[in-house]
């Protein structure tokens, strides 16, 4: 899966915080576009078939706009690299050495005041930023949030005292496979380019692109250059960014992939409104239903999640949730996988009452859960270990619901992550990595960085761990 810029998405998260005036003055609310109904049918003649899209683009094109990004790029000039060069062996080998380079992506202008989202990896190490609009008028930008989970990124310019052109958002949940779309961006470099499509599929979960895995897929020819492009309805509304292409070949192959614009819209709310992005949770945790499943649950086929684990006191224990429950849809929205069901509560704004759809039994029924923000208890406690141990040289943190979140991690995962990982230490020369969750020692259960600081005083050492979500057990003596 390749996203469509030259830079990797990053994997941490990075936020800024607004400025003093943004937070004394809080921005009104997102426009999201109310769509008219809408008679679907095929063409019915020649000339419906020789309509034209020119008006819808001529609408929304003025709203997205090129963003150029620089970044300065140092590299440790080698021994080898001199003698080339003419120069005495060892002369200046080890010197680092810099070049500035650049890169083209798209954007889209949400918010008259000049609010633009693209994706986090066009921005991504940039140390300037530059917004070229479609009339060719330039501004330097600021980074309000670059959020990697949903490689999505927020900018800000300013226009004084102008309304800039800007596209409202469209409700995906109205859509369906085969409405028209349109694709508009900088693929290559050439600017305010057009292309047009349908919708192959919606809630795409097994694209496997950002942490928050749930994408509208078009036909709509994306390529490189098309990061942060808006896709857009036949109402001139914004359907998703374009974010990623299937291409063995680097090309477009038809398939292109967009994040929804309810995650989109959370994310330009998050940063409006404090800087931090906060993805609320049902807290549960569940499978899909296979046909074996459905075939014992008594369901007339393969739907919907089967709740294998509920957080206690979390919002859908709340509600009334309980293991073995199936859930067949959120807000409205049918769910068949856990990461459709991540989603769902994602685009909630915190404490937002959601309806949940499931099944018990024989007996079907909806209840309402109020979705919040993961608990962050244990408290993180960052503590390094060291001395002669197995682990000396690793900085590790209690995992709590949000951190584990934080971490990529299903939020249900309990013991002590390893966070930072000095490669002069003896764990990383043990084969010890950043992302380990260490969960036992000595077939005692470690939850917080103090409990396995004591754990690691006296030897030796049987050390359970998970990486990758798979258990790992290794033995160390004294």
């Amino acid at each position: 899966m390749r996203p469509l810029h030259a830079f990797a998405l990053a994997l941490g998260l990075i936020a800024c915080s607004p400025t003093a005036s943004d937070a004394q003055n809080p921005p009104p609310p997102l426009v999201i576009a109310q769509a008219p109904a809408v008679d679907r049918r095929a063409p019915a003649s020649r000339a419906e078939m020789q309509m034209s899209l020119a008006p819808v683009v001529r609408q929304v094109s003025p709203a997205v706009v090129n963003v150029y990004a620089q970044r300065t790029v140092r590299q440790r000039r080698s021994i080898l690299e001199d003698m080339m060069r003419g120069l005495p062996p060892g002369a200046f080998g080890g010197m680092t050495r810099e070049r500035i380079e650049q890169s083209l992506g798209s954007g889209v202008m949400v918010r008259a005041d000049g609010v633009i989202v693209t994706n986090n990896h066009v921005v991504d190490g940039a140390d300037a930023l530059k917004v070229v609009l479609s009339d060719r008028r330039e501004f330097e930008a600021r980074v309000l949030v670059a959020d990697a989970r949903t490689d999505l990124a927020v900018l800000k310019i300013t226009a004084p005292a102008e309304q800039l052109p800007f596209l409202p958002f469209a409700d995906t949940r109205q859509a369906q496979v085969g409405d028209f779309v349109i694709a508009i961006g900088n693929p290559f470099g050439l600017q305010q380019t057009v292309t047009s499509g349908i919708i192959s599929a919606l809630a795409r979960t097994e694209v496997g692109i950002n942490d928050f895995s749930f994408f509208i897929q078009t036909d709509a020819a994306i390529n490189r250059g098309n990061s942060g492009g808006a896709l857009v309805d036949m109402n001139g509304a914004l359907v998703g960014v374009n974010t990623a292409i299937f291409s063995e070949s680097g090309g477009s192959n038809g398939i292109g992939f967009a994040i929804p614009s309810e995650m989109v819209r959370r994310v330009v709310e998050s940063a409006l409104s404090g800087g931090q992005v906060v993805r609320p949770w049902l807290g549960v945790s569940a499978q899909p239903v296979t046909s074996q499943l459905a075939r014992s649950l008594g369901l007339d086929r393969p739907r919907g999640v089967l709740v294998d684990d509920v957080w206690q006191g979390g919002p859908a224990q709340r509600a009334g949730v309980q293991r073995g429950d199936v859930i067949l849809a959120v807000n409205g929205v049918d769910v068949n996988d856990d990461q459709a069901l991540r989603y769902q509560a994602a685009t909630q704004r915190p404490g937002a009452s959601v309806p949940l759809r499931i099944v018990r039994g024989a007996n079907q029924q909806t209840v309402t859960a109020r979705v919040d923000a993961p608990p962050r208890t244990p408290n993180p406690d960052p503590r390094a270990i060291s001395g002669s141990n197995p682990l000396d040289g690793t900085r590790v943190v209690s995992l709590s619901p949000a951190s584990a979140d934080e971490a990529g991690l299903s939020p249900f995962t309990s013991g002590v992550f390893i966070d930072q990982l000095d490669r002069r230490g003896a764990a990383a020369r043990l084969g010890f990595q950043p992302g380990d969750v260490i969960r036992e020692v000595n077939g005692q259960s470690v939850r917080t960085s103090a409990e396995l600081q004591r754990a690691m005083a006296n030897g030796p050492w049987t050390i359970t761990l998970q990486r990758n979500g798979k258990p790992i057990q290794v033995q160390f003596g004294r």
